[in-house]
């Protein structure tokens, strides 16, 4: 995809994100929920969508930002609070992570796709990282929602079967939008009790 497609399509996810966490707290405090207040994102490799202007927004905003740490391979990851000040250091797969601070529960994670079903299907990059912590959430009974963030070319043949570790996400993100539709309109299958967040 040339550069200039890439620029113009992250700024469009940026833009759709940023509205529909907005609506998705509005409507979360008028129906007496606890709003999402932690945002679980990814610091982009080569070529993967960069969301970083809007995770510096929204911390800036008051959002809590966090970042996925590899404290240890073969397990789910720890995502530790990122702020435009934050240290960094290069993991184990020389993607930045944060160098410090507690870590956290977060209400909504956006997860790096390669490819993708409009089921909510995931393809990863192999390392079953992503599956092993959005399950290891789930255990653990917390609500969440889980975003994959894709280009639209990701897209996979409808007879594409999941391995049965692959965690289904609640929406994919793409330049295109939606898939299937924003998650919360419909409720969604994160957590035990992700009714909290629904937009109705």
């Amino acid at each position: 995809m040339p550069e200039d497609q890439r620029s113009r399509g992250a700024l469009l996810m940026r833009a759709r994100l940023f509205t529909w966490l907005n609506v998705a707290r509005d409507q979360a405090v008028q129906a007496g929920h606890p709003a999402p207040t932690t945002v679980a994102a990814f610091w982009p490799m080569e070529d993967e969508p960069d969301l970083r202007p809007l995770l510096t927004q929204w911390s800036e905003n008051g959002m809590t930002v966090a970042l996925p740490v590899v404290r240890e391979r073969n397990a789910p990851l720890s995502f530790l609070p990122w702020t435009p000040e934050a240290a960094l250091q290069k993991g184990p797969y020389g993607i930045q992570e944060p160098v410090a601070g507690p870590e956290l529960l977060p209400d909504v994670v956006l997860v790096p796709t390669l490819g993708y079903t409009e089921r909510g299907d995931r393809l990863g990059y192999g390392g079953g990282y992503y599956d092993r912590t959005l399950a290891a959430l789930r255990e653990r009974g917390h609500a969440f929602i889980a975003i994959g963030i894709a280009w639209s070319c990701g897209e996979l043949d409808a007879g594409y079967q999941p391995a049965p570790h692959d965690v289904q996400l609640d929406a994919v993100l793409t330049q295109d939008g939606w898939v299937p539709q924003a998650p919360l309109e419909q409720g969604g299958t994160g957590g035990a009790t992700l009714h909290s967040y629904r937009l109705n």
